[in-house]
């Protein structure tokens, strides 16, 4: 068998169980910030996300898009 099961394990004291009235009383707290406070937060997510650097985001590839005229 591999290591790789002990290796990780699920802390489950990070998360607490909620029911649906309790989440909404959740996101209430969050609409009291301001919306360059909520960027910040969204932008910190992303960054823990997708695994890039918060002060040094990656630029985006443009030249994966291309432009195509309709007839």
């Amino acid at each position: 068998m591999s290591e790789s099961p002990k290796k990780y394990r699920l802390d489950r004291t990070a998360f607490q169980a909620r029911n649906a009235s309790e989440q909404v009383n959740y996101g209430k707290e969050h609409q009291k910030l301001t919306w360059q406070e909520r960027m910040r937060i969204h932008q910190y997510l992303n960054s823990i996300a997708y695994g890039y650097d918060l002060d040094n985001p990656p630029r985006m590839d443009k030249t994966f898009f291309q432009i195509k005229k309709r007839e």
